[in-house]
């Protein structure tokens, strides 16, 4: 069959490029991929905003008793749910997150060690409210006193802490508030090392799920603590009032909270399937409504949305075609790690696609950007990664070039 007079002399182009190594004639087409792991690539320009836009039905939101609430997810942050979550709120004992947080800082820093012994003052001695029962002119080894703090939030555990890395309770709570706008609070402001209410003492729920996201991501090594049931010291069993964790939910901390001003809340945190939520509940009137509006709010988060894994960092997304180089591909990475959180019901509707203009011409670096990951989800404008070559790839020589030119003038390209 004789070919179209434009196909050949397209074909004898290309042969010429090749022979001379002069650069690439471009091939025309697309494709795009409906899942996690894109093996298609594409040659168009950006998708059009148009595609699998229409928007799902507004999702229906839980009825929570609360005044305060808020779940995020934990791997990419996006708000799920937020009910006056950033406004200024009495944090009580939920406090406590960021006195652990500098603890921790310090154990990492080698301030502290688990197994020193720190004063009890007798202020520490003589706390409000609750209480780990420490006696003043004792001494306390820090691992014991983070467990006071946590599972039966001691007050004059926090006091002994606050006085050991600050000096007083007064200056560690300034350490305390400028962490905290190191983090990125923005309603945040704290007087002590307890939450015992006090006049300008303040933080937001958004503010108590920041903490906490760094409690895991900046000391992993100690975030066990937080699901500890119960713990004895001076011959008293101490009980973690985070009931949550004696429910089936995947709940493993973080910490509770209770004053007259602030009412009843909790930072919780829970991970079902691989994925982690955490949600901050203030203002209750008792215990059990604090509990129950905390596990809707998870369970609603769960039942509701699904992390939606694209690529680790540094795992390649797929491939891309290689002109005339000393390997046919070279593999396409992110320097991040790539998902999203969607509604369940939305999944269908993802399109990932992978541009790039190619085939690539060589010399390519490792570390070379040579394309760019499109991801659309309905109702939401796409969403834009770049990808990197993961290996190098240099030029054929003049003999394989050859080759190559006379390959394609018979054969034609390669399809996949």
């Amino acid at each position: 069959m004789i070919e179209p007079k434009g196909k050949c002399v397209r074909k004898l182009l290309v042969c010429l490029v090749a022979l001379l190594g002069i650069g690439t004639i471009q091939a025309m087409g697309t494709s795009s991929q409906q899942d996690a792991s894109p093996k298609a690539i594409s040659q168009t320009a950006k998708p059009s905003p148009n595609a699998n836009t229409r928007p799902s039905l507004p999702i229906q939101k839980p009825a929570l008793s609360a005044p305060y609430a808020y779940l995020e997810d934990f791997t990419t942050g996006t708000v799920l749910f937020s009910k006056n979550a950033t406004s200024p709120m009495v944090p009580s004992s939920m406090t406590k997150l960021m006195t652990l947080y500098e603890v921790f800082s310090a154990l990492k820093e080698g301030r502290l060690c688990l197994t020193d012994n720190l004063p009890i003052s007798k202020k520490a001695g003589q706390a409000r409210g609750s209480r780990s029962f420490l006696e003043a002119g004792d001494r306390i080894p820090v691992e014991d006193l983070i467990r006071c703090i946590i599972v039966h939030s001691g007050n004059d555990a926090c006091i002994v802490a606050a006085q050991a890395l600050g000096g007083s309770e007064e200056a560690f709570a300034e350490m305390m508030t400028t962490t905290a706008q190191r983090l990125g609070a923005q309603s945040t402001v704290f007087k002590n090392a307890t939450g015992w209410p006090e006049e300008g003492h303040y933080s937001s729920a958004t503010d108590l799920a920041l903490f906490a996201r760094h409690l895991l991501l900046d000391f992993p090594q100690y975030y066990s603590y937080f699901s500890e049931k119960e713990f004895f010291i001076n011959g008293i069993l101490q009980r973690n009032r985070n009931t949550l964790l004696w429910r089936n939910i995947g709940v493993d901390g973080l910490k509770t909270g209770r004053t007259d001003a602030g009412g009843y809340g909790i930072v919780v945190s829970a991970v079902q399937k691989g994925q982690r939520l955490i949600a901050v509940i203030n203002g209750c009137n008792n215990d059990k409504e604090r509990a129950k509006d905390a596990e809707t709010l998870l369970r609603w988060g769960f039942s509701e949305f699904v992390f939606y894994k694209i690529a680790d960092k540094g795992e390649p997304v797929t491939s891309a075609e290689v002109w005339l180089g000393d390997a046919p591909t070279v593999g396409l990475v992110a320097h991040q790690s790539i998902g999203l959180v969607v509604p369940r019901r939305d999944t269908q509707g993802i399109k990932v696609e992978v541009v790039y203009k190619g085939p690539l011409e060589t010399p390519i670096k490792a570390g070379d950007r040579v394309a760019v990951l499109y991801i659309s989800v309905p109702g939401r404008a796409p969403v834009e990664y770049p990808l990197f070559a993961n290996s190098r790839v240099d030029p054929i020589g003049a003999l394989k070039r050859v080759q190559a030119a006379i390959s394609y003038l018979l054969f034609g390209a390669k399809t996949s």
